[in-house]
């Protein structure tokens, strides 16, 4: 069964795609000596490629009769590969759909399967369906997730997932999955409500994605009953096998936070595993500076140095993804009546195109970028206006406990036992002042976190898992003075140290995304990276860590909307306040 129930291409255009078989009418483009992967025989196959307009309307030994209007491309000493598929994106790290696509086609990744929350959280479903609407228009193929659950504990949970705002984004041809199931525990609780929406997901062909770190086989046994198809999650090759071993497809990660992939898959390679035509790879929503080095091109070159042969690395970053989501009709696949999507490599160990062909359209050629992705227009996404200021009664924190850091996910609660009146803390120690603050300007959380940093002084981001505030630092007065630099910019997260501003990061789409390209991007964040480890954070990726520290699916104590969470108990240990 196949996904796409919506004609790609209408009648007229197919009777002419067949007229070019017949010799009435000439190819777009052809692409003659060509040596190209065929992902059902896995084998490299020469021959000739004809391409109308985004279509291969053939590809097989013969020549077309009529080649009167064609762009003939010599193909010789290359192979060509399927453009690459990047199976689980979150697009909204910091970058969005577009400037994310317009970087990772450059390096041959012209298929994304993207998460859908932010767009879910802030938008009308109306008003989201805008930016997928004009996505699908440009030379790159998008398609989507659909959450059932937001990952925090928000004020309106139960107004924003609905049955009828998940079925309208479930009813939509490019969602090809629900989930990924990060409050899987409440189907596990007996949550009925959560068991329908996967349950509708699969009645429309769709796959569910789970999210099970650590999780024992019983409880990988009880998700695959309820349900879920995937999982991206497994960190040793032992979590591979049991996952195989219940049947559900594995995706393996390589991303910012969890770079496990290279000791994945030489421990694959080692047992002498032979299920490469059942796993896929992901870069799971890494920051920008992440991908200074690639995207799936960057999985694909792991792949090769731990020892996978060629042909499954490549299928793992396209074939295996588009047979796992019912699209081999039309991804991962050279061959007739399948979307033009090529990459051209100079040897098959060397994943970077020298040229690339999205949609039909050249995205790159001959090691220039010659297609920029046309922008979207973001204006659905309000700027970030915040409606109210920050005076001192509000930097109040009398808080007999606090989050500590225990590494860049996991955070636990712990005894505050300096005294928090001052205005300015101590270098000499890792805590510091932490606060939450409603977009809207309603309440707050304040508290203490250890582990963040010994020396940052103020520290301000409307980048967050919900688009409400989150400030961090020794210093009042410089964490004031960075919210006030943060609102100035409408949106963005900046750091501040005796009153300057160090760095910033304008974010100004919705205040959590940046306007600007993936490379300026990437800059900006490594001058963050280098200024906070100069002030002692000592993780890996700050960004992620803004992100985490309202994840109610990650243990053991979050801040949320709703106050300070103990992720185990579900409960509220230290209330929000209201602002006055």
């Amino acid at each position: 069964m196949d996904n796409m129930q919506h004609p790609l291409w209408k009648i007229g255009e197919i009777r002419h795609q067949i007229s070019m078989i017949d010799g009435k009418v000439s190819p777009d483009k052809i692409i003659v000596n060509a040596t190209y992967l065929h992902s059902v025989l896995k084998k490299w196959v020469e021959g000739n490629i004809w391409i109308s307009k985004d279509r291969i309307v053939y590809a097989g030994s013969e020549m077309p009769t009529n080649t009167t209007q064609a762009e003939i491309i010599d193909a010789s000493g290359q192979v060509i590969v399927p453009g690459y598929i990047e199976p689980h994106v979150h697009p909204f790290q910091l970058y969005h759909p577009q400037s994310f696509a317009d970087y990772a086609a450059q390096l041959g990744t012209t298929t994304f399967l993207s998460d859908n929350l932010i767009l879910f959280l802030l938008l009308e479903n109306e008003k989201a369906f805008t930016i997928l609407d004009q996505l699908n228009e440009l030379p790159f193929s998008f398609y989507w997730w659909a959450r059932f659950d937001s990952q925090t504990e928000l004020e309106n949970e139960e107004q924003l997932f609905t049955t009828k705002s998940i079925s309208e984004w479930l009813d939509r041809p490019e969602v090809l999955m629900g989930g990924e199931l990060t409050g899987w525990p409440r189907l596990l609780a007996g949550d009925d409500q959560l068991l329908y929406w996967l349950q509708s997901a699969k009645m429309k062909g769709k796959k569910v994605e789970g999210h099970f770190p650590g999780a024992s086989e019983k409880t990988l046994a009880r998700m695959r009953l309820l349900g879920s198809d995937g999982d991206h999650e497994a960190m040793t090759v032992e979590e591979v096998e049991r996952r195989l071993l219940h049947g559900y497809a594995v995706t393996l990660r390589h991303s910012s936070i969890r770079p496990d992939l290279p000791h994945l898959l030489r421990g694959i390679v080692e047992k002498g595993l032979d299920v490469f035509d059942h796993l896929m790879m992901t870069t799971d929503g890494s920051t920008p500076s992440f991908h200074i080095d690639g995207v799936m091109d960057k999985c694909i070159q792991v792949a090769l140095d731990a020892g996978v042969k060629p042909i499954d690395a490549y299928q793992m970053a396209s074939y295996n993804v588009a047979r796992y989501y019912n699209m081999t009709s039309l991804h991962g696949f050279i061959a007739t009546g399948r979307i033009a999507s090529l990459n051209f490599l100079e040897n098959e160990r060397s994943p970077v195109p020298l040229s690339v062909l999205s949609k039909g359209v050249w995205m790159k050629k001959d090691g220039k970028k010659v297609q920029q992705l046309p922008t979207i227009d973001w204006s659905v996404l309000d700027e970030l206006e915040l409606p109210f200021d920050l005076h001192d009664g509000d930097f109040e924190f009398s808080m007999p406990f606090g989050i500590e850091m225990v590494n860049d996910v996991i955070t636990k609660p712990y005894s505050v036992s300096i005294y928090t009146g001052e205005a300015s803390l101590s270098t000499e120690h890792d805590e510091s002042f932490l606060m939450l603050v409603d977009r809207n300007g309603k309440w707050r959380v304040n508290t203490m976190i250890k582990g963040f940093a010994t020396s940052v002084q103020g520290f301000a981001s409307s980048y967050s898992n919900t688009g409400d505030i989150i400030l961090i630092g020794k210093n009042r007065h410089d964490m004031l003075v960075a919210f006030n630099e943060m609102k100035r910019l409408k949106g963005g997260i900046v750091l501040v140290e005796d009153n300057e501003v160090v760095v910033h990061i304008p974010l100004r789409i919705g205040g959590g995304l940046s306007n600007e390209k993936v490379e300026d991007l990437i800059e900006q964040e490594l001058a963050l990276k280098k200024a906070l480890s100069e002030r002692g954070f000592k993780y890996g990726d700050a960004i992620y860590t803004l992100l985490f520290l309202q994840s109610t699916h990650l243990p053991y104590v979050r801040i949320t909307q709703r106050g300070i969470f103990d992720v185990m108990k579900k409960s509220v240990l230290f209330p929000s306040f209201m602002r006055s």
